[in-house]
């Protein structure tokens, strides 16, 4: 079992403030996971594979490709920037976010 004091040191790395009562309780609930944890550990599961992934999804994102509506708009950068109310080389210019 825990003592109070490696509860507090917990406690205090998580920046919780206890009381004596909350402390008895934490480092009863506490030692009770860590020696469930043990009985896992013990469990042998040399025959098991990793699981990488629960969905079975894999890749369910779109390829980055250029399409042609895409490209249009590249060529038509110029136009674009001749609307801009401020504009630096060939970006537009903005106020500063942060």
């Amino acid at each position: 079992m825990l003592s109070n004091e490696e509860i507090k040191k917990i406690a205090e790395l998580a920046r919780m403030n206890l009381t004596e009562g909350e402390v008895e309780k934490y480092k009863k609930d506490i030692s009770e996971i860590l020696d469930y944890m043990k009985n896992l550990s013990e469990v042998d599961t040399s025959n098991i594979e990793p699981l990488y992934n629960i969905t079975g999804l894999f890749n369910v994102f779109r390829k980055d490709e250029i399409s042609d509506d895409k490209k249009d708009r590249l060529k038509n950068r110029e136009d674009y920037l001749k609307q801009a109310p401020q504009k630096e080389g060939n970006y537009f210019k903005v106020k500063k976010v942060l």
